[in-house]
C-alpha cells in the first residue's frame, strides 16, 4: 500500500485530508474519488485504537468536537467525504448520487486499510450518522459474512435512517414508483417538502455550528429517484436482519417534529427522521445492540443544543468503557470531560 499524500484541510490547523481516487463512476457521471480526513495527532496524545466517522445525506464531516472526543479516548479520529460527497464532490457531478449502496464499500474498504495501517494491531469503532448509519450496517453484514470483521470492533449510529418516513400505505406506492422512477429518470429532483434543519444549525441562521454552505446547504441538496431508489432497497436487506458482526451503539432524539417552517421546537427534536423507526428497526443490526433515546436531542444528536449534546457523549463515553476503551491519560482539559460533568449535573431536557 502506497503512503497516503495527506494535505492541509480545510477544516486548518490539526486537520489534513487524503484524496482516494476510485475510478469511472458506475453511474456515468466521470472520475470519482472520496477524501478521508483526518485530525492530527498531536504528540502528547495516547493512541489506543481508532474511530472512523462518516456522514449522512447533505452532509460531509466538520464535527471537530466529536474529532476532540474521540482523541480525548484515545481513539485517533478519521472521518470520511464519500464519492459526490463534500470534498470529494466535483463539478457537474450530481451530489451524494448512488444507484447501489454497496459501490460505497471501494471507499470504505480503502478508508479502513489506511486507517489499520496507521495503527496496526489497535481496534477501530466505526461511527455514522443517518444514511452513513444505513451505510455502514449493509457494508459491515457483507464484511462479516466474508469472514472480515477485524480490526473493527464496535459500531456508533447517531440517528440512523432504518427505514422511509411516513405510513406503511405511503411508502409502499411509494417505493413501488421509485423502481420505475429510478430506471427512466435516475437524476430527477423529487419534489419534496422543506425543513428547517439546516436553518436550526447554522450560525449564520438560528445554530451555533459554522460549516460550508456548498458543501452542506440550508435546504439540502435535490433528492433523486436512481438514490432514494437504492435506499429503499438498502432499507428492505436491512429489515431482512443483519449481523454487523461487533456491538452496536444507537443513539436518537425521544421525539420526533416534522415541520417545514422553524420554531423553538426544532431545536429539541428530530425534525427529519422518525425515532419510532429507529427503535423498531435497530434490532435488526444483529448481535448486543444498545439504543439510547437522547431527550432533547436534533437529528444530528451530537450537533444538539449543550444539555442533550453533553448526555450523548456521556452515553457514549459510558459505552466505550464496557467496550474495553479506557480513558486516555491525556484527557484532562479536554472536551470528553466537560460532557461527563456536565452531562451529571444538567437537568433533564423538556
Amino acid at each position: 500500500m502506497h503512503e497516503p499524500d495527506w494535505q492541509p484541510d480545510i477544516l486548518g490547523d490539526g486537520y489534513a485530508h487524503h484524496v482516494l481516487d476510485l475510478g469511472t463512476d458506475p453511474d456515468g457521471e466521470g472520475s470519482v474519488q472520496a477524501v478521508l480526513v483526518r485530525r492530527e495527532p498531536r504528540a502528547d496524545e495516547e493512541v489506543t485504537g481508532a474511530l472512523l466517522y462518516v456522514h449522512g445525506f447533505s452532509d460531509y464531516f466538520f464535527q471537530t468536537e466529536l474529532a476532540d472526543f474521540a482523541a480525548a479516548r484515545g481513539l485517533a479520529f478519521y472521518g470520511l467525504d464519500l464519492r459526490k460527497c463534500g470534498r470529494a464532490r466535483r463539478p457537474a457531478q450530481t451530489a451524494h448520487y448512488v444507484s447501489d449502496l454497496a459501490l460505497y464499500d471501494a471507499e470504505l474498504e480503502r478508508a479502513l486499510d489506511l486507517v489499520a495501517a496507521a495503527h496496526p494491531g489497535l481496534p477501530v469503532v466505526l461511527s455514522a450518522h443517518s444514511t452513513g448509519g444505513l451505510i455502514l450496517p449493509l457494508w459491515l453484514d457483507r464484511r462479516r459474512a466474508a469472514g472480515r470483521v477485524a480490526p473493527v470492533t464496535g459500531l456508533i449510529l447517531n440517528s440512523p435512517w432504518f427505514d422511509l418516513q411516513g405510513t406503511s400505505v405511503q411508502r409502499g406506492p411509494l417505493t413501488q414508483a421509485l423502481r420505475v422512477l429510478a430506471k427512466v429518470a435516475p437524476f430527477r429532483a423529487l419534489p419534496l417538502p422543506s425543513s428547517p434543519y439546516g436553518e436550526s444549525l447554522h450560525v449564520g441562521a438560528r445554530g451555533e455550528w459554522e460549516f460550508d454552505l456548498e458543501l452542506k446547504p440550508l435546504a439540502g441538496f435535490p433528492v433523486t429517484p436512481g438514490w432514494l431508489n437504492a435506499v429503499r432497497r438498502g432499507h428492505a436487506r436491512l429489515h431482512r436482519g443483519l449481523d454487523v458482526g461487533v456491538p452496536s451503539l444507537v443513539l436518537r432524539s425521544d421525539r420526533t417534529h416534522f415541520s417545514s417552517t422553524w420554531s423553538e421546537l426544532c431545536d429539541r427534536a428530530d425534525t427529519v427522521l422518525d425515532v419510532a423507526q429507529i427503535a423498531r428497526w435497530s434490532g435488526c443490526l444483529g448481535g448486543e445492540t444498545t439504543v439510547v433515546p437522547v431527550p432533547g436531542a436534533r437529528h444530528d444528536v451530537f450537533l444538539s443544543t449543550t444539555v442533550p449534546r453533553a448526555q450523548a457523549y456521556a452515553t457514549v463515553d459510558g459505552w466505550l468503557d464496557r467496550q474495553g476503551f479506557p480513558l486516555s491519560s491525556t484527557a484532562v482539559g479536554e472536551p470528553q470531560a466537560e460532557h461527563r460533568a456536565e452531562a451529571r449535573t444538567a437537568p433533564a431536557a423538556p
